[in-house]
């Protein structure tokens, strides 16, 4: 059975599309869970509301997250709840945009 460490080791593999740092290391995802059934959600937000590429966020975690063993489902669920900002980024990405 997948752990939620593993599915966001994953995660961490998936860049934004024009950002090209990862949507972990970026803080864009706020959680994630899994319970005994194998069902995956991930709640996650965009850096702007009017982003549109959620889809092409989406579509990778989806299929990078089901290749994980005992997954079954995985629901990605998008917020605008608290709004995303630079804060939630890591260390590691705001060196890498020059935010630290």
């Amino acid at each position: 059975m997948a752990t939620k460490k593993q599915i966001e080791k994953v995660l961490d593999t998936i860049p934004d599309p024009e950002i090209g740092i990862s949507i972990f290391q970026l803080g864009l995802v706020y959680n994630t869970e899994i319970d005994k059934k194998g069902n995956v959600r991930v709640l996650m937000t965009l850096t702007s509301i009017g982003c549109p590429l959620f889809d092409q966020i989406r579509e990778p975690i989806v299929e990078k997250v089901m290749a994980l063993k005992g997954v079954k489902n995985v629901e990605v669920e998008l917020t605008f709840e608290p709004p995303w900002s630079p804060d939630t980024m890591s260390q590691e990405a705001k060196l890498q945009l020059g935010f630290a």
